[in-house]
């Protein structure tokens, strides 16, 4: 492959229908008004244009955009079942301690007490440690810093899914 020449999984997106590629999209986030962005700026030339297009998404989510997206994440340590993306991005959870998954609960149940949603970080590549101690920090955080934080790290979850999505083969 040239470095000219388009991704198939990203020729594929491109190619969709409206609503299938807004399917899509809402695989990786379930912003209404980031998936829309997304979809108008089609077609991509590059990952690397739709990554880019992504992040300017994700900076002019409003809060009540970045509470949607939200709403889709599952608290760490409980992927929901059927959502193998949840399940994959939190495997650093699936070996700890029964003692480390209560307090880990307990972490999120006051986290969410705090902040009124589920505590975000992009768990791909964390163990369960790394999530229970950033939980730990990030608690005591004014709400309009973590809305940031939680901005920044739902934009590094946007692209690893967006990545999988146009890296696959047909």
């Amino acid at each position: 492959m040239t470095s000219t020449s388009t991704p198939p999984g990203l020729a594929r997106f491109n190619d969709l229908e409206d609503t299938a590629a807004a399917a899509a999209l809402h695989e990786a986030c379930a912003s209404t008004a980031w998936a829309g962005r997304l979809l108008t700026a089609r077609p991509y030339a590059t990952a690397d244009a739709l990554y880019a297009a992504s992040d300017a998404a994700m900076a002019e989510l409003t809060p009540a955009d970045l509470a949607e997206a939200m709403a889709g994440h599952p608290p760490i340590g409980r992927p929901k079942p059927g959502d193998p993306a949840s399940a994959r991005e939190q495997r650093g959870m699936a070996g700890a301690s029964e003692r480390l998954k209560e307090e880990m609960l307990e972490l999120n149940l006051a986290y969410q007490e705090r902040f009124g949603h589920v505590f975000l970080i992009c768990a791909t590549g964390r163990t369960a440690e790394e999530m229970r101690d950033a939980v730990k920090e990030r608690i005591g955080n004014a709400p309009e810093q973590e809305r940031e934080i939680v901005r920044t790290e739902l934009g590094k979850i946007n692209r690893i899914r967006l990545a999988r999505l146009v890296e696959e083969e047909a």
